[in-house]
């Protein structure tokens, strides 16, 4: 079956900066290729440098002129967190479109971070929540929107709020979805706490449908030797246009973060049956994601764990 293209015309970003966590390969590289050839800034905050470069090389192959470079950043430490935090604070440049794209998924032993965290809420949440909080003054300055990339994991299961770190028993899958349902409370109420405080910030979601990336292949670092039955599954299925391609998955990010269409408190995801793929465009919000209450609560329990906390004027 004949895949139907589909595509998103960006505007110009000249001028503009990008912060892509996540960019060294897959979805989040093709959402840095196409910021960096709308004219924008993008920096690639990333923990392998050698995959770094290489998705350097990638994008100034496709545009010479790009703007683009990386900085380090493990998502899993809070002391890199700060670090990254640090260098761009002292850059003094406004950000403008920061996207919380990189994540984990399911590893099949329960991992910890650097910070003691589970593995998924340390660096698919809580990483990206310190971050935000750290960068918030350029962020200010750069009247940025915030996108942050969720899943449709985050439309099942729930948060476990008596064990969020997962130590009394763990599920790679349960645990996969706290993280994202966690992230996605976060850029809501980060929204929302931005017009009550007046920090001149907008904050919305995105999530990528289902596409063929190495989430779900080998990851040896994750105890993963081999690729899941999940990811080939999704090859085969990507192949015959049933799913997305790492390309159309990037643009429901990339709708989120810079369309002129797409607004404060949105979600957008692919528009194609089941939502799995196809052309970006806005999503229901998941049920998971409707409670200010749990976003309020997910909120505190974040500043308790990383011990970060976000001004208040």
């Amino acid at each position: 079956m004949p895949r139907r293209p589909v595509s998103l015309t960006l505007p110009d970003l000249t001028g503009r900066r990008a912060v892509v966590t996540g960019g060294s390969d897959g979805i989040g590289l093709r959402i840095a290729a196409r910021l960096a050839a709308a004219g924008a800034d993008v920096v690639l905050p990333v923990r392998n440098a050698v995959k770094g470069d290489a998705a350097v090389a990638t994008i100034r192959r496709e545009t010479p002129a790009a703007r683009v470079s990386t900085r380090h950043l493990d998502l899993s430490s809070l002391a890199s967190v700060a670090d990254l935090a640090d260098e761009l604070l002292t850059d003094g440049r406004p950000i403008h479109h920061p996207v919380a794209n990189a994540g984990i998924m399911t590893p099949p032993e329960r991992q910890t971070t650097d910070d003691g965290f589970e593995s998924q809420l340390g660096t698919n949440h809580l990483g990206h929540f310190a971050l935000v909080s750290r960068l918030l003054p350029v962020l200010r300055a750069g009247h940025a929107r915030v996108t942050s990339q969720i899943s449709v994991a985050a439309d099942s299961n729930a948060v476990n709020w008596d064990d969020p770190n997962w130590e009394q028993s763990y599920d790679g899958m349960r645990a996969y979805s706290q993280s994202k349902i966690a992230q996605g409370l976060f850029g809501l109420e980060l929204d929302r706490r931005s017009r009550a405080l007046g920090w001149g910030i907008t904050s919305n979601l995105s999530h990528p449908g289902v596409a063929p990336t190495a989430l779900l292949a080998a990851r040896p670092e994750l105890g993963r030797t081999g690729d899941t039955v999940s990811v080939r599954v999704i090859r085969v299925l990507s192949a015959l246009g049933i799913t997305g391609t790492p390309d159309s998955a990037a643009l429901p990010a990339l709708y989120a973060a810079v369309s002129p269409d797409s607004e404060p408190g949105g979600f957008y995801g692919p528009s194609g049956p089941g939502h799995l793929g196809g052309g970006p465009g806005p999503q229901r919000l998941y049920r998971n994601l409707t409670d200010a209450d749990a976003a309020h609560r997910s909120w505190q329990l974040s500043e308790r764990l990383t011990g970060v906390t976000f001004a208040t004027s």
